[in-house]
């Protein structure tokens, strides 16, 4: 299966494309990079998570947030490595660097969110819709999708990253 058919990269496409729940779009693609057998940094799939974070950032007005994690994304995506050439297909990866470029630019002349659809093929669009249906998407500007992460119960990453400091001491 080409990588951009899995389910999770489905999901991210329409959470990206339909309702910019950018909160979503990470989460997704996370559960899938860590799935990967060649699970690292330099992995594809950060490209498109440090892209989504970049932008739920700018929406939020974290434009020094935005600015450092959306050219981080357009560094990934200049760099995908040649033994991920799977990764250049189905998805206008030039495209994507373009528009990141672009946001780049509103973000230093202090212009408020500009969203854009991920550059996809066809074929690939078909198979994204298949799962608009199977998802419980929320109005794209609601406050429930820009400020996503103020709502979600964090005490497991908190008692993660207590137990992480408990033994690096």
């Amino acid at each position: 299966m080409h990588p951009y058919y899995h389910p999770l990269f489905l999901q991210f496409i329409v959470y990206f494309n339909d309702n910019q729940d950018y909160f979503e779009c990470h989460e997704v693609l996370e559960e899938y990079w860590k799935e990967q057998k060649n699970f690292s940094k330099d992995h594809p799939l950060t490209g498109y998570i440090l892209m989504a974070t970049g932008l739920y950032h700018w929406r939020r007005g974290n434009t020094a947030g935005a600015s450092r994690t959306l050219t981080k994304a357009i560094t990934r995506f200049h760099e995908m490595p040649v033994q991920f050439g799977d990764y250049l297909e189905e998805v206008a990866v030039d495209e994507i660097i373009l528009q990141l470029e672009h946001c780049l630019t509103r973000i230093k002349s202090g212009e408020d969110f500009h969203e854009f659809p991920l550059p996809i093929s066809p074929e690939l669009q078909i198979e994204a819709e298949k799962f608009k249906p199977l998802l419980a998407l929320l109005p794209k500007n609601s406050a429930s999708v820009i400020h996503k992460h103020m709502q979600r119960d964090r005490s497991d990453i908190l008692l993660q990253r207590e137990e992480k400091k408990k033994g690096s001491r």
